[in-house]
């Protein structure tokens, strides 16, 4: 996302020998351990849970998108039985996620009106066009 200009350039910085993003890591980790050490077990474990789940349901959203959108875009990997598969991990996404606390839900919204913040006072000016012609050639545009 930071080489795409849309979080902090200092998130890209990729470590010479390791050729991993280390700075970004160490914020990171630092910053979930400070939560981790700050705050009872329960309430990082559910938020993470909460976030991982939304972020399944929302990539079996996107596949489905996709395959409507950019059908012949070129794909390493296709999901076999899309219309199956991904309905019903929506669904089971959704089902573990109405278990989870009130408050992990306000914390939720409250993590996504941060990220949105983030998004529309910085990333929304600083993103880069897109790199990737595979989907830009397969999305048809507005004027087809």
């Amino acid at each position: 996302m930071s080489r795409d200009g849309m979080f902090f350039k200092l998130f890209s910085d990729v470590h010479p020998r390791f050729r991993t993003p280390w700075v970004g890591t160490i914020i990171t980790g630092a910053f979930a351990a400070l939560l981790a050490g700050l705050l009872p077990l329960d309430i990082p474990g559910e938020l993470v849970s909460i976030g991982t789940l939304l972020a399944f349901a929302i990539v079996c959203l996107g596949v489905m998108v996709l395959r409507v959108r950019a059908p012949t875009a070129i794909r390493p990997f296709r999901t076999p039985l899309v219309w199956v598969v991904a309905p019903l991990g929506i669904a089971m996404c959704a089902f573990m996620m109405v278990f989870l606390p009130l408050d992990t839900w306000l914390r939720l919204v409250a993590w996504s009106i941060v990220g949105l913040i983030i998004y529309f006072g910085y990333s929304v000016r600083h993103s880069l066009p897109p790199r990737w012609s595979i989907l830009n050639d397969a999305v048809p545009s507005a004027a087809e």
